[in-house]
């Protein structure tokens, strides 16, 4: 040994192996060595807290005190390894469910937008169907007539122009189900279905009556070579009406003074809130009934010698489809197969109504003729007559 490495000897006499202190040896030597070399015991501790720190993170991920095998606070690992797969699968679910109806709303709204795009666009062309068999072409008149709807001579008269020009087409039916309306979108359908029937002379056409066919659907019915309908049927009201209403009592009551002025002695007539002048009452009357004898020649013109000799016949009573044959005003009982079928030996039905589109309701509906049309309404409701 070196002289450093020899433990130090006692300085006393008789007592060998001590130190001059009274300590042991080995302890004098683990003490001097814990003092020369402190660097390595740092070492040596940080070794073996590490190798604690593991041991106990090992054990928190099985669920296992370090020591013991005691579990960590009551079942603590498993518990919070449950919650957080739970959470985990209930947030992947919603996930899940939120793209379902995010495709489920998406095919509806595809669905819908398709159905406006077929409902927009006509892809028909003109919407008259065609065929190139032997047929028989109907147009449906249904609804009041007036100008600017489907039951108006704008749409009934083309509708017709097209199945009288069908080659193909062995008699046209017009069927009816109106309660009349105006008489000048009467009378213009009336005129057309003349000058096709002179157009067209071999083509025979029919009026078909379904639930009613009154006042103005009558004038239309009228030049028809032949007019079919149910035994229930309404038919007639061959007359003209104007109708409003006068408030001058109600305003007396309270105390409403009615200020109108007018360039024209008779600008006024019929204004609702002043009272009724003879004179223009009578004119009025005399209006009508110039109006209600147009009406009755078109209906002798179409109907002849069938019309039967009865004095109410042009008062404004209707009918019964069955009592309408009676009076010569229909030809007999049949719906628009049985025409087809037995009369025009065409059972085939092919519909040429010209259908407006949902683009063009909603032009006519929020067009510019809008406004118009109503101040019409407010203003001429009570003076315009109708073949009612």
């Amino acid at each position: 040994m070196t002289e450093q490495q020899k433990p130090p000897m006692s300085d006393q006499p008789g007592q060998p192996g001590q130190t001059p202190d009274g300590t042991p040896p080995s302890k004098r030597l683990e003490t001097v060595g814990r003092a020369d070399y402190p660097l390595e015991q740092e070492l040596a501790d940080s070794e073996a807290s590490a190798r604690r720190e593991a041991e106990d993170r090992r054990a928190r991920i099985a669920g296992k005190s370090g020591k013991g095998g005691a579990p960590v606070g009551g079942s603590a690992g498993g518990w919070e390894r449950d919650v957080l797969e739970k959470v985990l699968m209930a947030t992947l679910r919603e996930q899940r469910a939120a793209r379902r109806w995010k495709i489920f709303f998406r095919l509806v709204f595809l669905g819908l937008f398709a159905l406006i795009l077929f409902a927009v666009f006509d892809f028909k062309g003109d919407g008259i169907a065609s065929t190139s068999g032997r047929h028989t072409a109907m147009v449906t008149l249904e609804g009041e007539i007036a100008a600017g709807t489907p039951a108006g001579a704008e749409s009934i008269n083309a509708s017709l122009q097209a199945a009288f020009a069908d080659a193909t087409a062995a008699g046209v039916i017009l069927k009816i189900n109106s309660p009349g309306g105006s008489p000048v979108q009467a009378g213009i359908i009336n005129d057309e279905i003349a000058r096709l029937r002179k157009t067209y002379p071999d083509k025979p056409f029919y009026v078909v009556v379904e639930e009613i066919c009154a006042s103005g659907g009558y004038y239309v019915a009228a030049a028809a070579d032949k007019i079919y309908v149910d035994k229930a049927s309404i038919v007639g009201s061959i007359g003209v009406l104007m109708d409003g209403f006068g408030f001058t009592g109600l305003m007396d009551k309270l105390g409403i003074e009615r200020r109108l002025y007018t360039a024209g002695s008779n600008k006024g007539m019929l204004d609702p809130f002043s009272p009724q002048v003879p004179r223009q009452k009578a004119y009025a009357e005399t209006m009508l009934k110039e109006i209600h004898q147009q009406f009755i020649n078109v209906v002798k013109e179409g109907r002849g010698d069938r019309l039967k000799d009865d004095p109410e016949l042009f008062s404004g009573l209707f009918w019964s489809g069955e009592r309408a044959v009676e009076l010569g005003l229909a030809d007999g009982l049949g719906s628009a197969d049985y025409v087809a079928r037995d009369v025009l030996k065409a059972e085939d039905i092919v519909d040429y109504t010209v259908k407006e589109n949902i683009a063009e309701r909603v032009a006519k509906r929020f067009g510019a003729a809008m406004g118009s049309a109503a101040m019409k309404v407010m203003l001429l409701n009570a003076a315009a007559p109708a073949v009612r």
